[in-house]
């Protein structure tokens, strides 16, 4: 019975009409395949992609054709097998040139007609070095304070520092000047500015987002920007070098995370910079930007390296490995020639210092010999200036917290030790190789060195943890000149005379008693400069004297005569500046007099009313009388204390 009930009901379904899902013969759709298929379409391969991913590379040996395409998978494989093929010599014969198939493209479709550049208009801004012409050879310097809202440039002046021009929100970060004084450089969240000329005004700003550090080369030719934003494979934008007079890219760079600033480093002429990867030392050439003979230098285990202040030298040093002994080399450029190699054993660390006219270089080397405990410091001197360069060893067992090289001298300054018998030690280095201990200060308290930029004196300093400590050296003959303290000092700074020297104390590290104080060489206190919330002081650089040695020499050999003059000059000064305050005070006794004048004769004119006020008593002559006055005694109840003369019997 079941069964027969089941299929009438199939027999009533089927005979149901079935509905009808087509469109009419004049229905149009209002949607498009991109919006009906976006999921489907997305999947869809692209020309580009096709493109991108595809490498030429000429000059293959001709074992068959000698143009080879490879096809990548992914992009970023794709470009990195171009930058690192590109210029591969695979023998003497075959170069290999690798380029992306897209490039050719970009190429073909260069308009073959010339288009003559619209000339720029030529921008005066002034005398670009104009501090140099201050008739008082006054040096200048910028100053950060109020946290950064304000920056100020000043003239240095013995007597009080002279305003030569302050902004607000100048810079957002800090400033820094050019190696010769020229340009002065703010920090922005959009990029950097240089100002300058007498009045500091925009010379050139660069673009570059979230810009953070920046580096001028010797010349002031260029300057590189360094951002941390990401950047891309396809757009380096992490290292950028502008050309300061144009303000154009020059190139951009990847960089590492590793990296230490300044990434590049940069040749005394400005001609070269180089820059170090993991085994890899890469020298670039001015003004193309590209590197030199078209190849990096394969060091392996490369872990510092740092250019000659007075040649194109580079010296760097390798780490030991395994049996291959740890070695320091000098090679010369362009040619790439080794003009030095120094093998060093038992090494843990290596310091380079040169001295800054690239006289002498000093390897500090930390060994631990063999059979010892503890690091035993080696300073391998280098004559540069002598055949064959030879090399002197001072070997010193104490740990080592501060060297530095006298500027233009042939002395070096050690402080070692721990706290607190940390000892100065002061060395010679002689023409014929031997280097003299000249003397040593025992018990300093001191942890950082600072010559004067014109050699011979020097400040030894315990900055910050050492409460501001100062010792005024002059090395001629080894004494101490005088000892001052600037509690909690976070930084020292000379001028470019070498005969003022400032202390400070920054809010960056300290957060009260935020000043910079005005020292002279020989340790005498000029100034105290208090400023809200202090942040910074720079000086500003000057450029090399025009003068030549024997010019030099000449001046030096006539000084007592210009002495006379210098010190008539200074007397005038004195003596203009006590006129000017006798002036000055002579002005404002007669501003107050004609002041009271003027407030004697109102208040005669304001006597009638006085009068109607007050009942026509005449308060003035009450007041002038000191015969009519009465004196009157008021006594006020203040406490009131009950004692009982029975207890004290």
């Amino acid at each position: 019975m079941q069964n027969t009930v089941n299929m009438a009901a199939e027999s009533e379904f089927d005979e149901e009409e079935e509905p009808s899902f087509s469109d009419p013969e004049d229905f149009v759709a209002d949607i498009d395949d991109e919006e009906l298929l976006e999921d489907v379409l997305r999947e869809r391969p692209l020309e580009a992609d096709g493109i991108d991913l595809v490498v030429v590379v000429e000059n293959v040996p001709q074992v068959g054709p000698e143009l080879e395409f490879y096809i990548f998978s992914d992009k970023t494989i794709n470009y990195d097998s171009v930058k690192n093929a590109d210029g591969y010599k695979l023998d003497k014969q075959h170069t290999f040139r690798v380029n992306l198939f897209t490039d050719f493209d970009k190429y073909m479709n260069i308009s073959d007609q010339w288009e003559t550049p619209e000339k720029q208009p030529f921008k005066d801004f002034g005398n670009m070095r104009h501090w140099l012409e201050d008739p008082d050879c006054r040096d200048q310097y910028s100053v950060i304070y109020e946290s950064g809202e304000q920056t100020a440039i000043f003239s240095n002046d013995p007597k009080e520092p002279i305003l030569v021009e302050e902004r607000a929100c100048w810079t957002e970060t800090y400033v820094r000047w050019s190696p010769k004084g020229t340009y002065l450089a703010t920090f922005h969240q959009r990029g950097i500015a240089l100002w300058g000329g007498e009045k500091f005004k925009q010379i050139q700003r660069f673009s570059h987002q979230g810009v953070s550090l920046i580096d001028f080369s010797p010349c002031e030719r260029y300057v590189v920007t360094f951002s941390p934003l990401m950047d891309t494979k396809e757009d380096p934008q992490a290292i950028i070098i502008w050309d300061i007079l144009t303000g154009q890219k020059k190139r951009g760079f990847h960089c590492e995370s590793s990296a230490h600033w300044p990434i590049f480093k940069w040749s005394q002429d400005g001609k070269f910079f180089a820059r170090m990867t993991q085994d890899t030392l890469s020298i670039y050439e001015t003004p193309s930007m590209g590197l030199l003979d078209k190849k990096s230098l394969k060091i392996s285990g490369i872990k510092d390296f740092s250019w000659s202040p007075g040649d194109n030298i580079i010296t760097f040093w390798v780490p030991e490995d395994k049996d291959i002994p740890a070695r320091v080399t000098l090679m010369q450029f362009p040619s790439r020639l080794e003009i030095r190699v120094r093998n060093l054993f038992n090494v843990v660390d290596c310091k380079l210092h040169w001295q800054r006219q690239g006289d002498y270089l000093c390897v500090k080397v930390d060994r631990t010999p063999r059979g010892t405990q503890g690091v035993v410091t080696n300073f391998e001197i280098f004559r540069m200036r002598e055949k064959q360069v030879p090399v002197d060893v001072v070997e010193m067992k104490e740990s080592i917290i501060a060297f530095a090289w006298e500027p233009n001298g042939s002395k070096f300054a050690v402080l070692h030790g721990e706290s607190p018998r940390i000892n100065a030690s002061f060395y010679h280095v002689k023409s014929n190789g031997k280097i003299d201990l000249i003397k040593m200060f025992d018990k300093q308290q001191a942890n950082s060195i600072f010559w004067s930029p014109q050699g011979q004196f020097m400040v030894l300093a315990g900055l910050r943890s050492m409460n501001g400590a100062l010792a005024f050296v002059d090395t001629s003959d080894c004494t101490i000149m005088y000892i001052a303290e600037h509690y909690m000092a976070s930084d020292v700074e000379w001028d470019p005379t070498g005969r003022y020297v400032v202390t400070s104390v920054s809010w960056w590290s300290h957060k009260v008693d935020n000043a910079y104080w005005l020292w002279t060489f020989q340790g005498r206190l000029l100034q105290k400069n208090n400023k809200d919330r202090f942040c910074q002081l720079l000086w500003r650089p000057c450029p090399p004297t025009l003068l030549s040695q024997e010019q030099i020499k000449a001046i030096k050999k006539d000084l007592k005569k210009y002495s006379k003059i210098f010190e008539q000059k200074d007397r005038l000064s004195q003596s203009k500046a006590s006129k000017e305050l006798v002036d000055k005070r002579r002005l404002m006794m007669e501003e107050y007099r004609r002041y009271k004048d003027s407030a004697i004769q109102l208040y005669n004119q304001q006597r009638e009313l006085r009068l109607q006020l007050r009942g026509g008593v005449d308060t003035d002559e009450l007041d002038s009388n000191v015969e009519d006055w009465e004196e009157e005694t008021i006594e006020f109840f203040i406490s009131e204390e009950i004692i009982n003369l029975g207890d004290l019997e």
